[in-house]
């Protein structure tokens, strides 16, 4: 880790790209691989062995928390070069973790916006700004209340009461979001029917099982972002982290590691942020080798907290 100060600024960190033929192409190879992960995720899943069914279940679970890291990118329109696909391609990426493209994206601009200020709120609940304790970490961990939620949201829509919460919204963006909901609402039911058919032991392994999984994999994936970072200041070098990973890590996350790079620059293509680690490296406050390096520091300020430190702010990173 590094200190923000430095003789000289950062150049290329906070410049803005436009997507490129060749990401657009890259955008399209991670779809592709993930379609094929998921052939062979259900192809493992409906084994009668159960270790390979279970497998498969674990694999689904990984690739529905990958899709939406993909729905994030296409949420920033820096996948296509044609603005109109993102939403396209966008909508069905959410569907296996219930996730809303339209609404997401939103309250996801909103977190770029916001952020360092008290109007920050992201799409997902857990709050960074928050002392960190065991407790506070299992239920961000176990967040399946957020299901309940999404089936909340997909009654109102179907109601006509669906109303944004945080803000004002345009009547068109709110009429995609009701859409989305409503689409949702109609997959649940036709599992349920399925289920009732006798099709439930494919619907448990397809789709609940994985569901179970993904919630703490996808809580995993989003916590390193802004947790022990400054949440009081609108400084980008500041208020958010950046793991180097590897090749794997950086792929599954879908670029989500190097935070602080999509932070500076939010339109980059998340293939191109590797470029400006560098100066990250250089210029941030909280930069990580690996997860393992932020995953251990995360559990010596619960266990510190555990001892009647919760009161305190928490401690940030060293």
């Amino acid at each position: 880790m590094t200190t923000a100060a430095s003789k000289e600024p950062p150049q290329l960190l906070f410049r803005k790209s436009r997507v490129s033929g060749r990401d657009e192409a890259v955008f399209l190879f991670k779809l592709v691989l993930a379609l094929a992960l998921a052939v062979a995720g259900g192809y493992l899943a409906l084994r009668p062995n159960w270790l390979l069914a279970l497998a498969g279940a674990l694999l689904l679970g990984a690739l529905y928390t990958h899709m939406v890291e993909l729905q994030h990118q296409c949420l920033h329109h820096s996948a296509f070069r044609s603005s109109k696909i993102h939403r396209l391609v966008g909508i069905p990426l959410g569907v296996p973790l219930l996730v809303s493209y339209s609404h997401y994206r939103v309250r996801h601009l909103q977190h770029h916006r916001y952020l360092g200020t008290p109007q920050d709120s992201e799409f997902f609940g857990f709050d960074t700004r928050k002392p960190i304790t065991s407790g506070m970490l299992l239920r961000g961990l176990l967040d399946y209340s957020r299901i309940v939620i999404v089936l909340r949201d997909v009654l109102r829509s179907w109601s006509g009461s669906w109303s944004y919460d945080i803000g004002q919204i345009a009547e068109r963006r709110r009429r995609e979001i009701i859409a989305e909901y409503r689409l949702i609402g109609l997959i649940v039911v036709a599992a349920v029917i399925a289920a009732a058919l006798g099709f439930g032991g494919p619907v448990l392994r397809l789709w609940v099982l994985p569901l179970a999984f993904a919630v703490p994999m996808h809580f995993l994936v989003e916590i390193p972002e802004h947790l022990l970072c400054e949440s009081d200041t609108t400084d980008v070098l500041r208020n958010t982290r950046s793991i180097r990973g590897s090749w794997l890590t950086t792929w599954f996350t879908n670029g989500n590691n190097l935070h602080v790079e999509h932070h500076a620059a939010m339109v980059v293509p998340i293939n191109r942020l590797r470029e400006r680690h560098p100066e990250v490296e250089e210029h941030a406050v909280y930069v990580e080798r690996n997860y393992a390096g932020f995953f251990r520091k995360v559990a010596a300020v619960a266990w510190e907290n555990r001892k009647g430190t919760t009161g305190s702010e928490p401690t940030r990173s060293a």
